[in-house]
């Protein structure tokens, strides 16, 4: 096989090996987190924290309750997985409903608005520097916050 060619069967062997576990910020596969033990840190809505990262993206946990504000991200797209509770994604043309394990995508540019009637705890996958509010700013813009 030519230098640096992958089989898929290599590519399988290597993802099943790090089933169970999550790199760690330094890019270590040797930290397993919890999303639900992640989750039961976080106090306030609406404030994302660090789970790990990915190359160039985060994987962020964030608990949601009420109305969150209008925002696009002209750049790069943003995806919701519901972990657990009711999110609903108005969008202009359109609401998107999401429950349990349910995932969405947000192409970037599409002008959004996450609501939650009761409290949601979800993950977020993003390019890293990603802003909460994305164009919009404001009070709700808040910095991302490491778990500990």
């Amino acid at each position: 096989m030519p230098r640096g060619r992958v089989t898929i069967r290599d590519a399988a062997t290597r993802a099943m090996n790090l089933v169970g576990s999550v790199a760690t910020l330094g890019g270590m596969a040797d930290d397993v987190r919890n999303i639900h033990d992640a989750l039961s840190t976080i106090s306030e809505h609406w404030q994302p924290h660090r789970l790990t990262s990915v190359n160039d993206y985060d994987v962020k946990v964030v608990k949601l309750q009420g109305e969150f504000v209008w925002h696009t991200h002209p750049d790069t797209d943003e995806l919701f997985l519901v972990i657990s509770g009711e999110l609903t994604i108005q969008l202009r043309d359109r609401d998107v409903v999401l429950g349990p394990n349910d995932v969405f995508v947000v192409p970037r540019g599409v002008e959004h608005c996450p609501k939650a009637a009761d409290e949601v705890q979800a993950l977020l996958f993003e390019p890293t520097g990603t802003i909460n509010t994305g164009d919009a700013g404001g009070e709700m813009t808040s910095e991302l916050q490491e778990l500990g």
